[in-house]
């Protein structure tokens, strides 16, 4: 879950480069996205920016709890299709429904631009989701850990389209209960992901829980793999492949 409490500036989006591709940014108050595409897409990327925006709003203006809970809320038939798909995603992993959000927007705007664009990179405060026909390296930021930005994940083409989201309890504005420097999960579904993310987070309370982020991981259906950093020390499971850095 990401909150904003002030402007930061990304500038590890400098560094962004896609093959084949244009990057821009779109900024909506809290919404602050880099996308990359096949073209300029900014009127159609701002379009599923105001979409999602006003499906959260809209629902959270009577549903203030919506915004503020830190655990599950019951399914509601009638929220509009993102709040009720953000509920649904969080609910395995007891955490709240905004613990979802920057995963949920990434991908909706996301898939929202595939009809324009047959690749698509849509990043949004360091939850991304991808479609691409070439494998994209996404290099795994730790804050002041040493390992910070030596790895990286490699993402194949078989498993795209895909959601790529982390947490951190040293890092930016995330919330999360525990002391991670990141917790990065990959899934097929980028409002998973960051759902999956807070909530291992979540649990990571001392260096030696990375000895148990095997079995924890185990339990958490819809994730494909991910890394955790705490300070010196990682731990890795699943479908990911980790490359170098230079």
């Amino acid at each position: 879950m990401k909150t904003h409490t002030r402007y930061t500036e990304r500038t590890y989006r400098r560094r962004t480069r896609s093959k084949g591709m244009v990057s821009f940014g779109v900024t909506v108050k809290e919404t602050d996205l880099w996308v990359s595409a096949c073209r300029h897409l900014e009127k159609e990327t701002l379009d599923l920016v105001l979409d999602c925006r006003v499906q959260l709003e809209d629902y959270a203006r009577s549903h203030p709890a919506f915004l503020t809970s830190l655990s599950p809320l019951e399914m509601d038939p009638y929220a509009p299709p993102l709040v009720q798909e953000m509920m649904q995603a969080t609910r395995p992993f007891g955490v709240g429904p905004m613990a979802s959000v920057a995963g949920a927007i990434a991908q909706h705007v996301g898939k929202g631009l595939l009809k324009f664009s047959g690749q698509v990179i849509v990043e949004n405060g360091g939850d991304i989701f991808l479609q691409a026909d070439h494998p994209v390296t996404v290099s795994i930021f730790a804050g002041s850990s040493p390992l910070s930005e030596r790895f990286g994940l490699l993402i194949h083409v078989r498993q795209m389209p895909l959601g790529v989201c982390s947490s951190s309890g040293s890092v930016g504005h995330s919330l999360s209960m525990g002391i991670s420097d990141v917790v990065c999960m990959v899934s097929p579904s980028a409002t998973v992901a960051d759902a999956a993310a807070t909530a291992l987070g979540n649990r990571i309370k001392e260096k030696a829980d990375l000895q148990r982020i095997g079995s924890w991981a185990k339990a958490m259906e819809g994730i494909l793999g991910g890394v955790v950093i705490v300070k010196n020390s990682m731990a890795t499971w699943g479908d990911v492949e980790l490359v170098e850095l230079v």
